[in-house]
């Protein structure tokens, strides 16, 4: 199982990389192995979301689950390319799996997050 350290990860298994302003939101790898195989997913047509809204739903062979923003922002883009290959998310989790773009309306809420080490605790890994 892959934790990058230069991440941010909640307690419902996303994650975020924040670059400036901007926050790229995904699955965790240890989410996408507990879901199986990724087949479709949906996302709100929020624009704005508070830290916990659901901002979509993943649907796998094993389940569905909703998606989590782990900060409060304006959603800029959503990865639509996920559309025509939801298998993405299972491949590359951290990478083409990505699931959203969130400019930050708090960055102080990061502070209320996990990092890799406290994740990994958190998984039992």
């Amino acid at each position: 199982m892959n934790f990058p350290s230069d991440l941010k990860y909640t307690k419902d298994h996303e994650w975020i990389k924040v670059e400036g302003n901007i926050g790229t939101v995904g699955v965790t790898d240890h989410a996408q192995g507990e879901l199986g195989d990724v087949v479709y997913l949906d996302f709100n047509d929020n624009t704005t979301v508070s830290s916990g809204d659901t901002f979509g739903t993943v649907e796998a062979v094993k389940t569905v689950a909703d998606l989590y923003a782990p900060v409060s922002g304006t959603i800029i883009e959503c990865n639509t390319g996920l559309n025509d290959g939801p298998e993405q998310v299972n491949q590359d989790p951290y990478g083409a799996g990505w699931l959203m773009k969130i400019e930050l309306s708090n960055p102080a809420e990061l502070d209320g997050l996990m990092d890799a080490d406290a994740y990994r605790a958190l998984v039992g890994a």
